[in-house]
């Protein structure tokens, strides 16, 4: 019998770390899978080496890393059972003054390589009539956000594709969960280039361990959307019932640069 395991992208630090003991606390083996792969290493061997955890460094910004990464998981006779989508890239600032090269890596990161994962490990979990498949949007998916442009219209679209992936696979055995996390205490502030002084940054924040713990029970659940945190659920709830340009403009508030730009952290 081919062994089953769950494949965690962006497992390095953040979100994926957390997904990674989480997971690894329920029993589950692993495939982790980012592009530091130092701390990859020392997280499969903090969770019980290659018994339990292989790392498979790779860099999703690559056209053919996701068809690498399907070549060595099938290498080693592994089957995907869950699917992580946790990987993704931000940058704030204006848009024009963003490098192309950052422009591209997120759309690479959190739009292409999210349904190239999903397109190469879904038909096996068909097959097998069971699965699991968890992308990690944003609560940025819900509407535009400026000065965070990309990022929020990429997660938009993990939003949209995973709902839409969910009703077409109604019935097959395969459970599908977009999560929607708000601002969350990781390096992805320092990753993402934010700057010290930007508002959204006093907002409240969860800790990675919380996201994931609100994802694994609504995964447990069988519920498509989570949106972890109480204050991040009213935000969504409310935006239904305000004008559009409402949210748009507190949140060009939240995430617009201080006059003369702040230090960088």
């Amino acid at each position: 019998m081919t062994p089953l395991r769950a494949l965690v992208t962006g497992a390095s630090s953040g979100i994926g770390a957390a997904y990674a003991r989480a997971l690894r606390a329920r029993g589950e083996r692993l495939i982790l899978v980012a592009r530091r792969a130092a701390r990859l290493a020392q997280l499969a061997e903090e969770l019980g080496g290659d018994q339990w955890a292989v790392a498979f460094p790779v860099d999703l910004r690559d056209p053919g890393a996701v068809l690498e990464l399907r070549e060595r998981v099938a290498g080693r006779g592994f089957a995907v059972d869950l699917l992580v989508n946790n990987a993704g890239l931000g940058h704030t600032g204006p848009f024009e003054e963003q490098p192309a090269e950052i422009v591209r890596a997120m759309v690479d990161v959190n739009v292409r390589a999210v349904v190239e994962l999903t397109h190469v490990f879904l038909p096996a979990m068909k097959e097998r009539g069971q699965g699991r498949i968890v992308n990690v949007a944003s609560n940025a998916a819900f509407q535009p956000v400026p000065f965070l442009a990309v990022y929020a219209a990429t997660k938009a679209f993990v939003l949209s594709f995973t709902e839409g992936l969910a009703e077409e696979l109604r019935g097959s055995g395969i459970q599908i969960q977009a999560l929607c996390p708000g601002l969350t205490r990781t390096e992805f502030l320092e990753v993402a280039g934010t700057h010290e002084g930007l508002r959204v940054t006093r907002t409240p924040m969860l800790t990675a361990e919380e996201v994931v713990a609100a994802s694994l029970r609504g995964l447990d659940r069988g519920r498509l959307r989570v949106v972890p945190g109480w204050t991040n659920r009213l935000a969504a709830i409310g935006q239904r019932f305000l004008p559009a340009s409402v949210p748009r403009r507190l949140a060009a508030e939240l995430h617009r640069p201080p006059p003369g730009g702040a230090r960088s952290r």
